[in-house]
């Protein structure tokens, strides 16, 4: 047996946790204009894809957080402005059919 089994070398000083990540450097925060579109996508369709559109492109250049939130509501405000038109079709057909249907005696 050597003993360099019985006596191991120390082993180096451990560094805390979050350490390095400390000294990575920052992340960037999040879009504004990504966030303020999710939620706009839900009630201004229209908007909310424009502002989607504008916050993927800031983000893109920025690297800046907030690329799901932004496609999301691109995404949202299409199917809810197709949800829009197929309502307004089924609707106006509908009432066309009434007034076809009443008699004006």
């Amino acid at each position: 047996m050597s003993d360099s089994n019985l006596n191991p070398q120390p082993l180096p000083p451990q560094q805390p946790a979050g350490y390095q990540q400390q000294y990575q450097g920052a992340q960037p925060g999040w879009n504004t204009m990504s966030i303020v579109a999710f939620i706009l996508s839900f009630f201004v369709n229209i908007v909310g894809i424009i502002l989607g559109f504008i916050a993927l492109n800031q983000i893109k250049r920025t690297g800046e957080q907030g690329r799901g939130l932004a496609i999301a509501a691109i995404i949202i405000g299409f199917v809810s402005v197709a949800f829009g038109i197929i309502f307004a079709i089924i609707f106006f057909a509908s009432l066309g059919a009434a007034m076809s249907n009443y008699n004006y005696n």
